[in-house]
């Protein structure tokens, strides 16, 4: 396997795909309007796709959402931070207008790590392992 890109759709996605741009840096690509596409009438100004690009390992695909879903659970995103300071700033943004589900802490198995849901109901895992 080559890489795994999650596709996320969430509400507000082009709303939500700038903040994380703010958050995790990167660059939009290949955004794509709804606007004078057969099929979407009635969802102008929606992404149907845009990408953001964090490095050439990291690639968040996003979507609108044109039907009905239920928020889940059963998704989380992971990010493992290469310093204390990347940790602190991600989570404190992702926190945000979200909810803090379990703040930053030294863990057991040598990390530290919290876990945050964000206003645009995503929760993310943040972990940073311990230096040797």
């Amino acid at each position: 396997m080559k890489k795994l890109l999650p596709h996320i759709y969430i509400e507000n996605c082009r709303e939500a795909v700038e903040r994380y741009q703010q958050i995790f840096g990167g660059e939009i690509r290949n955004a794509q309007l709804s606007d004078g596409i057969q099929g979407f009438e009635g969802q102008e100004g929606k992404y149907i796709h845009a990408e953001l690009h964090m490095n050439d390992s990291c690639v968040l695909y996003f979507a609108d959402v044109f039907r009905p879903v239920v928020q889940g659970t059963s998704i989380w995103l992971s990010i493992e931070a290469e310093n204390d300071e990347e940790l602190n700033r991600i989570f404190n943004a992702l926190a945000d207008g979200g909810e803090v589900q379990m703040p930053l802490e030294n863990t057991f198995w040598g990390a530290k790590y919290g876990i945050v849901k964000d206003r645009s109901g995503l929760t993310w895992e943040l972990n940073l392992p311990k230096q040797g």
